[in-house]
C-alpha cells in the first residue's frame, strides 16, 4: 500500500448508518411509530416482513460500536436523529428520554475523538404526521422546523455539521410516487408536494440552525445517479437528459438555482410542486456543504413513455444489481464543480452490497467491496487534483443493517452483523480501510 498523499490532512474520513436502520428500540423510551414501522407491518412490503423492532441494537450497543470507530481511525461518524424519538407526537411536547439517548452518543463519539454529523431526517417520519398528510402537507414542514429547534437547543452545543434532509429524492419519489418505500403511496401529484415540502422544510430548518447554532455547517444529502445515453442516438441522448432531470436537475436545480428544471416541469404536467412565493429563495438559500452520495450511475434507453434502464452486460455489479461505476463518479463530481459551484462537497454515502459469507474461521472476507471502496476513493483523489472541493469521504455504511424495503437481505457494513447474536465481526474492508485511513488519510 502506498503511502502517497493526494488530500490534504484535513480531509475527514468517516461512515454513515441511519436511526431506523441500526438503532431497534423501537418501543422505548417514548419513541413512537414511524411510517416504517407501518410499512414493515404492512404485509408484501418489506423482503421477509423483517422490521426495524432490534435492527442492529444500536440503541444499546453504541459504545462497543463507537470503539469499532476509534478502532478505525475516523474523524467523523455521521448519524441520524429519530424524529419519533423527539417529539412522538409529531408536534407538541418533546420527549426528554429521546433526546438524552444521542446525547450520549454524542459524548461517546467525541470522547473517542470522532465528529458527529448529525442527520435530522432520514425517513422516519412519525406515523401521526402521515395520518394527518404526511409530506404532502405543509403542516408537516412546520412540524419539521418544531423539532430542528428541539434538536439545534440541546444538541447544537457539541454538534456542528448538520445535516437537514437525506435524499429528497427517495424519500418523495419512492414513498409517495412509486409507493416501494414508506408511506407508499402513488401519485404524481403528493409526489410532487412532498419533494417540495422536504425541500422547503431544508431551507427553513437552515434557518434555525444558523439562528440556533452559532457556527453551524449546514447541508443537505443528495442521491446522484448521473445518467448516460444507450446509444448516441438523439433519442436516447433525450432519454437520458430527461432520467437526469428527474433525478438529479430536479434537486439540485432547486437548491442551486431557486427554481425547476422547466424540461421536467413539462413532462410532469399537469402535476406540479405547490410553490408558494418565497418557497424556492427558501430553498435556494446558500448551504455550506453539498453533501454527495453515490453508489453507481444510470444508463438508458428511450421509450414510448420515456427512458428505461440498460443493464451493462460485461460490467461488474453489486450484490444489489447496480453497476460498479467510479468513472461516472468522477464524472459527476466534475460536473457539480463547473455546473452548480458549491462551496464544499462532502461525500457522505458511498458503499456496496455483496454476497457476505462468513467463512469457517470466522472471518469475512470482502474483497468486492474493499475494491469498489477504494476505486471510488481515488475518483474522489482525482477530483479534488482537478480542483473541486471535495472535504470528506464516509463509507456506507458502518454496519450491516436494515435495508429498507430489501430487509436485511443486502449487506452494506464494513462490520458483519450477525443478526441472530448481534455480535459484530469486522469484514476484510474493515481491516483495509483502517490501515488506508492510517497511511494515506493522515
Amino acid at each position: 500500500m502506498t503511502t502517497e498523499r493526494t488530500l490534504p490532512t484535513s480531509f475527514v474520513w468517516g461512515a454513515a448508518a441511519s436511526a431506523f436502520q441500526v438503532e431497534g428500540a423501537a418501543r422505548e423510551d417514548g419513541r413512537s411509530e414511524s411510517i416504517w414501522d407501518r410499512f414493515c407491518a404492512t404485509p408484501g412490503k418489506v423482503r421477509n416482513g423483517d422490521n426495524g423492532e432490534v435492527a442492529c441494537d444500536f440503541y444499546h450497543r453504541y459504545p462497543g460500536d463507537v470503539a469499532l470507530m476509534k478502532e478505525l481511525g475516523l474523524d467523523a461518524f455521521r448519524f441520524s436523529i429519530a424524529w419519533p424519538r423527539i417529539v412522538p407526537g409529531g408536534r407538541g411536547a418533546v420527549n426528554d428520554e429521546g433526546l438524552d439517548f444521542y446525547d450520549r452518543l454524542v459524548d461517546e463519539l467525541l470522547g473517542a475523538g470522532i465528529e458527529p454529523y448529525a442527520t435530522l431526517y432520514h425517513w422516519d417520519l412519525p406515523q401521526v404526521l402521515e395520518d394527518a398528510g404526511g409530506w404532502v402537507s405543509r403542516d408537516t414542514v412546520e412540524a419539521f422546523v418544531e423539532y430542528t429547534e428541539a434538536v439545534a437547543a440541546r444538541l447544537g452545543d457539541r454538534v456542528s455539521n448538520w445535516i437537514t434532509q437525506n435524499e429528497p429524492r427517495v424519500a418523495a419519489w419512492l414513498g409517495y410516487g412509486l409507493g416501494i418505500h414508506a408511506p407508499g403511496r402513488r401519485d404524481v401529484a403528493e409526489m410532487l408536494a412532498a419533494g417540495h415540502h422536504i425541500l422547503l422544510s431544508h431551507g427553513l430548518a437552515a434557518e434555525v440552525l444558523r439562528r440556533d447554532v452559532p457556527g453551524a455547517r449546514v447541508a443537505i444529502a443528495l442521491d446522484l445517479n448521473p445518467a448516460y445515453p444507450a446509444t448516441d442516438s438523439e433519442a436516447d441522448r433525450a432519454a437520458a437528459r430527461a432520467a437526469d432531470g428527474e433525478n438529479n436537475r430536479w434537486f439540485l436545480d432547486a437548491v442551486f438555482r431557486a427554481g425547476y428544471p422547466a424540461d421536467i416541469v413539462e413532462r410532469f404536467a399537469p402535476a406540479a410542486p405547490p410553490v408558494r412565493e418565497g418557497d424556492l429563495a427558501a430553498i435556494a438559500a446558500p448551504i455550506d456543504v453539498l453533501c454527495v452520495n453515490y453508489y453507481t450511475r444510470r444508463v438508458v434507453r428511450a421509450t414510448e413513455d420515456g427512458f428505461a434502464d440498460v443493464h451493462q452486460d460485461g460490467a461488474a455489479h453489486t450484490d444489489i444489481g447496480w453497476e460498479v461505476a467510479p468513472q461516472a463518479f468522477y464524472e459527476l463530481l466534475l460536473r457539480l464543480r463547473d455546473e452548480y459551484a458549491p462551496r464544499a462537497i462532502s461525500i457522505t454515502e458511498n458503499g456496496a452490497a455483496f454476497e457476505d459469507i462468513r467463512l469457517h474461521d470466522g472471518q469475512v472476507r470482502d474483497p468486492e467491496r474493499r475494491e469498489y471502496i477504494a476505486g471510488h476513493i481515488a475518483a474522489v483523489e482525482r477530483a479534488v487534483e482537478a480542483g473541486v472541493p471535495v472535504e470528506g469521504y464516509f463509507v456506507w455504511s458502518l454496519l450491516d443493517n436494515f435495508e429498507w424495503a430489501e430487509g436485511y437481505r443486502r449487506r452494506f457494513g464494513i462490520v458483519y452483523v450477525d443478526y441472530p447474536t448481534l455480535e459484530r465481526v469486522p469484514k476484510e474492508s474493515f481491516h483495509w480501510y483502517r490501515d488506508f485511513i492510517a497511511e494515506r488519510g493522515r
